[in-house]
């Protein structure tokens, strides 16, 4: 099956109060490459009571990258990892041997005021020469990332 030929309905996933769609995998298709779950969150409206809150849980083998295009989540994890992430920034979480980490709706967005959340998590298999390695946690700014406009 030619991965030209597949177009892929999100699938629903709940994470408590926070409904993500998830591209990968699905049954035609258990992986692509590097790529292992493909995660797309919102766009929706949260605030005044419902907030994503994805409690502490494990990866191994694998790194994740979050990229919001709105909304802010917290990042923490059991290496010290607490990090914002917002709007064009770039969170690399690599489990390597383990790591467990907590994302959220972070405490100055927890009012009555309600916000769009929306992005993506794209997770990747580590090669398996270093499936095994040390975990850590990256950060890129936004303004660090190097971009063009397009006339």
């Amino acid at each position: 099956m030619a991965n030209n030929k597949l177009l892929v309905n999100e699938r629903q996933a709940d994470l408590g109060q926070f409904m993500v769609g998830r591209l990968l995998p699905f049954r035609g298709k258990r992986q692509v490459g590097p790529f292992t779950f493909i995660d797309h969150m919102g766009p929706t409206t949260l605030g005044n009571g419902i907030y994503m809150d994805v409690d502490q849980h494990p990866h191994i083998g694998l790194s994740t990258l979050t990229y919001l295009f709105k909304g802010e989540i917290e990042h923490r994890d059991s290496i010290g990892s607490v990090q914002l992430i917002s709007p064009g920034d770039v969170g690399f979480m690599t489990a390597g041997h383990g790591v467990t980490h907590t994302e959220r709706t972070p405490e100055s967005k927890r009012t009555h005021d309600t916000f769009e959340m929306h992005g993506y998590q794209i997770w990747l298999a580590l090669p398996k020469d270093k499936e095994d390695m040390e975990p850590n946690f990256q950060f890129y700014k936004s303004s660090e990332i190097p971009s063009w406009t397009q006339k």
